[in-house]
């Protein structure tokens, strides 16, 4: 038995808009003069918490390049290049500040799990120059949250007590929420957003205290099957 916490990962551990500005930047190539100029002041009021249309940047790109008349497939394509680039000069992308002293502090028991419905193109590389990938236990890309969510933290319910941490509350959160799982919202809407959520921060940094306080209180209730043990190591 093991308590699950559950990270998603543009916007909650990869943190940044070069990611974002690339993909952009693809559909600027069909969408012609003044979209990447759109996106960016978009973007802008987004991340200062004035502009409440949109889920994240990837969906201020989607929806404005439906608006400049860019098909659903050329902006797969488009997203798909971007993916290609991620980490690189064209698409750079942070760390979320915090991560590793998190996942270091951490009880040796908890399984940590990344859900994302991004490929796998180009993450986890970055996780190992990170120097983090070692300490995830389970990786799923292409997930198709919000419904593919689901049976992660219902496989993740079964171990033990979830908490499910994410910056988009209908993809990360709420799946998680309606099976009984806790969550933590994280990231530009944290402030602002209605959902009832466990907790909340702007940044992971600031949630981490929260979260470290959710898994020892996890641990300490999870029982241990006779024989098992808690790992030493992750």
């Amino acid at each position: 038995m093991a308590a699950s916490v559950v990270f998603d990962f543009d916007g909650t551990l990869a943190v940044g808009n070069g990611a974002v500005l690339a993909y952009a930047r693809e559909v600027a190539r069909r969408a012609g003069t003044g979209f990447l100029e759109r996106v960016e002041r978009t973007l802008a009021a987004f991340d200062d918490g004035l502009e409440d249309r949109f889920r994240d940047g990837y969906d201020i790109v989607g929806i404005l390049g439906r608006d400049a008349g860019i098909a659903p497939d050329e902006l797969q394509d488009a997203y798909l290049a971007s993916r290609a680039a991620l980490g690189g000069p064209d698409a750079p992308v942070d760390m979320a500040p915090g991560l590793d002293e998190l996942l270091a502090a951490l009880p040796a028991s908890t399984r940590v799990v990344l859900a994302t419905n991004a490929p796998a193109l180009g993450v986890e590389p970055l996780l190992d120059a990170w120097g983090v990938r070692a300490r995830i236990d389970a990786l799923h890309y292409d997930t198709g949250k919000p419904a593919g969510l689901t049976p992660i933290i219902r496989d993740a319910l079964a171990l033990g007590p979830v908490l499910s941490v994410g910056d988009i509350v209908e993809n990360d959160l709420a799946p998680a929420a309606a099976l009984g799982a806790d969550t933590a919202l994280v990231g530009a809407t944290a402030a602002e957003s209605a959902a009832a959520v466990t907790m909340r921060a702007a940044t992971l940094a600031e949630l981490a205290p929260q979260i470290l306080a959710w898994a020892h209180r996890a641990d300490a209730l999870t029982p241990v099957l006779p024989g098992t043990g808690h790992p030493l190591e992750r």
